[in-house]
């Protein structure tokens, strides 16, 4: 049995993750998904300092009173943002991180930086609520970029999915251990469609050459979770 955490991207909580959660349960792993402060069924605490620095110490507490140790820690879209601040931060509980059509950040880059005109039509979507600057409103699919087109699939992800504040997307990483931090194993899944975009031979450099790839939308947890938790398994038998 191997421990996973499993972490949202923007506007999505842990909720995103029952599919995949529900399958990889059934095979004896130990599945966490929680989610990130304002967001999901956290939305209530929305409140204007949140930004990544204080999303990346939700996942660090999860770890830390959970007492979880040699994780498989998961990230999906900005989620991967998140997972290298928490690797940065608890290096000696995380076992392997896996980037899950994610963004992969250098220290000193935003979501912003990484996430080219996606963030730049998510912004111009948003608007600004009680103060605080939100994008990823329910019902808004910048540049239809989640990828979910089943008709079932999407009327069970809108009533869920949450504004995101735009601090998160634009506070830069600030990474203080990276030595260790880049001695962790890396496993990338990502979508056949975001291929073209990204240094797959650096990809390939971090991780060993584990670069897989699954020809579905961006949000891959939900619509091919089978596919997803198979990958997750394998990389528990690697770990």
């Amino acid at each position: 049995m191997a421990t996973f955490v499993l972490v949202h991207g923007g506007g999505h909580g842990g909720w995103c993750y029952q599919p995949v959660a529900r399958i990889m349960r059934s095979q004896g792993q130990d599945v966490y998904a929680p989610t990130m402060t304002g967001l999901g069924d956290r939305a209530h605490l929305l409140r204007p300092d949140i930004d990544l620095d204080f999303q990346i110490n939700d996942i660090v507490q999860t770890l830390e009173f959970e007492d979880l140790r040699d994780v498989i820690l998961v990230g999906h879209s900005y989620g991967g943002m998140v997972i290298t601040g928490v690797a940065d931060r608890a290096t000696d509980r995380i076992g392997h991180l896996v980037y899950l059509d994610a963004a992969n950040p250098a220290n000193g880059q935003s979501l912003v930086d990484v996430g080219g005109p996606f963030m730049e039509a998510a912004r111009a979507q948003g608007r600004v609520v009680d103060g605080i600057e939100l994008v990823l409103f329910p019902g808004t699919d910048p540049l239809g970029y989640f990828g979910v087109t089943d008709p079932r699939q999407i009327a069970w992800m809108k009533p869920k999915l949450t504004p995101h504040p735009w601090k998160c997307f634009e506070q830069k990483l600030r990474l203080t251990n990276e030595a260790a931090l880049w001695k962790l194993p890396q496993t990338h899944i990502v979508c056949t469609s975001t291929l073209p975009g990204r240094d797959i031979e650096k990809l390939k450099a971090s991780s060993d050459g584990r670069v897989w790839d699954i020809d579905t939308g961006h949000d891959l947890m939900i619509t091919e979770p089978r596919a997803v938790a198979d990958l997750l398994l394998r990389v528990a038998a690697l770990s």
